[in-house]
Parts: structure tokens; C-alpha cells; sequence
């Protein structure tokens, strides 16, 4: 039996030939490390991130996050539902808080739901994947299992929005959250606690929609990444991974400028730091490779031979 037993949420974007599916399979080699079992929540649907403001109303997008706990509930009783991606996990934060505050709310969110045999009974509790590894692993055990620190990597750690407003991590800073720092230092990496552009937004979905105003946020989180010597920037969250990494040849072009940051995921870094192969760790799903990071994957590989 693992040692840690959750109820997985995966979302959409790390699927199979999604945009963040190297994403989930560095969680899954770290997971497989850390004796966490993140069993899928079955029939699990979208999170609903962006239906409201399709104009579909507030209801729908809070009854698709209630089916998912209703499913969590029904077949993995007791296990807290975790999220990988920040959109999805702020989303089903929020359901969760207003329907167990209003009563109305959640009569009208079960009223939907009965009609697929379902009710959300509000005995599930909604965490995301840095919060378990905070909280339930903690820093000494996320060192444990280290065979290859990941030494002479300087490293900004990007939070973005989504993990850090309004609800955040436990005892970190709305301004200056930490955790990322503090997990970069225990794998052996510099962590640049300076980077003054980790809670600047990257645009989110305005990089359709207003371009511009996304990629002058983009290129300022690269440059100072730049600034401040870092090698590679890491985030929690897919859409900022994804902003951040393919707006940069996009920004090039129309500004002349020579950006080539490349944009990880905490678990990549600690997959690695595992002895992870750099498929192990997703690291062949990136447009700009992650070299110093690929280099380290190799010689783990090798030294295991």
C-alpha cells in the first residue's frame, strides 16, 4: 500500500497529446518516488476554468467541479481530491467554498446532479499537488530520495496567479511566496529569491485575445529571469508553463529580441533529482529544451548503469 493515497484530478491539459502532458509525466515518475498513489477520479469531466465566461453562468461551471467531488466521494471515500493544474485547483477551490457556505446553492448544484445519480455531500477536500508535498511529504522528505542534487542550476521560480491569489499555500506570502525557493534550495539548485517577477501574471487567456498586453507581461517574467542569471524558469502551473515558453519565439520576431528561457515544472526538477531519464521527466515535451536539466538527466541514467 502506498504511503500517501489521494484522489486525482488530472484536467484536461495534461491528456494525452495535451499541452502539459510531459507535465503529468513528471508527476507520475515523482509520485512513483515519494510512494504517493494518485488514483484518477473516475469519469472525471472538465473543471469548467472558463465556461462561466463563455456566458454559460456560475452554476454550470460550480455543478461540473460538485460532480467531480460527488465521483470522488462515490468511488475514493475519504481521500482528498488533488490537482496538478493551478486553473483547475483554484476553480474547485471555489466551488467548493461557496457551496459549503450557501445552502442554496448547493440544493440548486445537487438538484443538477441528481439527474446523473450523484450528490455532493461535502466530505471532500480540494488540495494542490505543492500543498501535498508541503504539508504531507514536507521538505526533508521531499530531500530523501535525491541520488543527484541539482547542483551549479540557478533557477526562478515563477508562482504566477493562480496558486497564490486569492487562496495561496498555507503560510506563504501573497507578495513573496517562497515555496518555490524553498524546493528549488532542497534539490541541491540556486534558487534566485530575488526574481522579483514570480507573482506577476503572464496574461492567462489575453494571449488570444490581447496579445500584446500578454506577451509585455511575458517578456518582462523572461528578461528579469535573464537579469537575475538564471538558467531556467519552474512554475506550478500549465498555462503559465505554456504562455511563457511559446511567446518567447513570438516576442523575438516582432521585437527583435533574442529570448530562449526555458520554462519547467517543480516535478520535472524533482523527478530528475530522482534519477528520472529525461522522458521519465518529461523533459522531451518542451519547445526550448530544458539543456542543463537534460544534461543532469543523463548522467543519472548513466551512473545507474
Amino acid at each position: 500500500m502506498a504511503k500517501k493515497e489521494y484522489a486525482f484530478y488530472p484536467g484536461c491539459s495534461s491528456q494525452l497529446r495535451g499541452s502539459a502532458s510531459n507535465y503529468l509525466t513528471s508527476v507520475n515518475a515523482m509520485c512513483e518516488t515519494l510512494d504517493i498513489r494518485m488514483t484518477p477520479i473516475p469519469d472525471w469531466n472538465c473543471c469548467g476554468a472558463s465556461v462561466s465566461y463563455a456566458g454559460s453562468g456560475e452554476l454550470a461551471r460550480h455543478v461540473l467541479n460538485a460532480r467531480n467531488f460527488a465521483l470522488a466521494e462515490t468511488h475514493l471515500p475519504g481521500q482528498d481530491v488533488v490537482a496538478t493544474c493551478a486553473a483547475c485547483w483554484l476553480g474547485a477551490r471555489e466551488t467548493k467554498e461557496k457551496l459549503d457556505a450557501s445552502s442554496q446553492l448547493l440544493s440548486e448544484a445537487n438538484e443538477a446532479l441528481k439527474e446523473a445519480g450523484l450528490e455532493y455531500r461535502q466530505k471532500t477536500e480540494v488540495r494542490h499537488m505543492v500543498e501535498v508535498l508541503i504539508e504531507d511529504i514536507g521538505y526533508e522528505g521531499m530531500a530523501k530520495p535525491i541520488v543527484k542534487p541539482l547542483e551549479g542550476v540557478k533557477i526562478a521560480g515563477y508562482v504566477g496567479c493562480q496558486t497564490n491569489r486569492p487562496f495561496g499555500v498555507a503560510g506563504e506570502s501573497f507578495e513573496n511566496p517562497m515555496y518555490l525557493d524553498k524546493l528549488v534550495e532542497t534539490l541541491g539548485a540556486e534558487p534566485l529569491t530575488k526574481y522579483e517577477q514570480k507573482v506577476t501574471c503572464c496574461g492567462g487567456a489575453l494571449a488570444f485575445s490581447e496579445p500584446e498586453k500578454s506577451q509585455k507581461q511575458i517578456k518582462a517574467i523572461v528578461e528579469s529571469a535573464y537579469d537575475h542569471g538564471a538558467d531556467l524558469i519552474v512554475t506550478p502551473c500549465p498555462l503559465c508553463q505554456a504562455n511563457v515558453e511559446v511567446y518567447q519565439s513570438e516576442i523575438n520576431r516582432k521585437q527583435g529580441t533574442k529570448l530562449d528561457m526555458p520554462v519547467t515544472y517543480y516535478s520535472q526538477l524533482m523527478a530528475v533529482a530522482y534519477g528520472a531519464s529525461a522522458k521519465q521527466a518529461g523533459l522531451d515535451g518542451h519547445v526550448i529544451q530544458p539543456k542543463k536539466l537534460q544534461d543532469i538527466a543523463v548522467k543519472v541514467v548513466a551512473a545507474k548503469k
